[in-house]
């Protein structure tokens, strides 16, 4: 692309809305203009991500500012307002190609991981929960000819638990809500990584057909109720859960962290959240996960900050894009 791209939940000089794309200069990473030039049906937004080779980018749905800011707005949630839609573009001219919706019960759209095969046409997407049942998914989408179509390849229920575990926000329901927050696809397209924040479960699929994905391992730490803790301190529960995953170029490190967004995390983890940040190691030829017991950065490590967004030195699989094979 022509500059930098960078994702908005807002709109320009302060408006809640569109979102959208920025673009930004190389260099100086000063504001050239919204990259959009038709825009189409699009007004949420949250991540984007592209199909270099094709001339196509993928942008997802979570909310506008003011429906993100002060956390989750339970009328907006149940009255189906959040985002619930892919849309598909022309990369080089910003030009709106194709919406797809996921369906309105299907809320908050967020994280795209294309394959990293630069001759491919498919990724994967997540939604955080399904207001009918409380469920979260993970859905493919691939392209057939001009059309892109999206379907759903993983879904994780919501698990019953006593009402006097729960946050306000969840004891009419008597359930924990898996959440997935994050996913993370390793750089050979093989291995998907699923972070279910409410339960805490950091899942391993073996996407080798990425039509149908294969559990092959799984992680709790935290959870909203269970507070799994590390088995460097086997004593010491752990706040929040599972949230932003990294997975290492080579696809055997995975690291976790366990902070969503100050304002949700008080929400879901009302007792508070101390930082933590975990380092997994990763069977890359059979499949499975083993937490590092000798990795266990947490509570005044991070300074009492928050711990969100992992970037490796020298790239890692959910920033790096390729233009040509090997």
């Amino acid at each position: 692309p022509d500059g930098v791209f960078l994702s908005c939940l807002g709109g320009a000089d302060g408006a809640d809305g569109p979102g959208g794309v920025a673009l930004l200069d190389h260099e100086s990473f000063e504001v050239l203009r919204g990259w959009e030039c038709e825009r189409g049906p699009q007004h949420l937004a949250y991540d984007v991500w592209w199909h270099l080779a094709q001339n196509i980018a993928v942008t997802s749905e979570w909310g506008t500012p003011s429906m993100i800011e002060d956390g989750l707005v339970p009328d907006l949630l149940l009255g189906r307002r959040y985002g619930h839609c892919l849309h598909f573009w022309e990369l080089g001219t910003g030009r709106h190609l194709q919406k797809v919706d996921l369906g309105d019960a299907h809320q908050m759209v967020l994280e795209l991981r294309p394959a990293h095969d630069p001759e491919a046409t498919w990724g994967f997407t997540n939604t955080v929960v399904d207001v009918e049942d409380l469920s979260a998914s993970v859905w493919r989408w691939h392209r057939d000819g001009e059309d892109f179509h999206v379907t759903k390849v993983i879904t994780l229920p919501a698990e019953p638990a006593p009402a006097e575990d729960l946050p306000p926000a969840l004891k009419p329901f008597g359930a924990v809500p898996p959440l997935i927050t994050d996913i993370d696809l390793s750089v050979d397209d093989r291995w998907l990584y699923v972070s279910a924040w409410g339960t805490g479960d950091l899942i391993q699929y073996d996407v080798s057909d990425p039509r149908q994905p294969r559990r092959t391992a799984a992680v709790r730490l935290g959870g909203i109720t269970a507070r799994r803790p590390h088995p460097a301190a086997p004593d010491v529960p752990l706040t929040g859960g599972a949230q932003m995953v990294e997975v290492s170029r080579d696809g055997r490190r995975v690291y976790v962290t366990n902070s969503l967004y100050a304002t949700w995390d008080e929400q879901f983890y009302p007792a508070g959240i101390e930082p933590w940040m975990v380092k997994l190691d990763a069977d890359t030829s059979r499949g499975g996960l083993s937490v590092d017991g000798r990795f266990f950065p947490h509570g005044e490590d991070f300074a009492g900050l928050r711990v969100h967004q992992t970037r490796l030195q020298g790239g890692d699989a959910s920033s790096d894009s390729y233009c040509y094979r090997r």
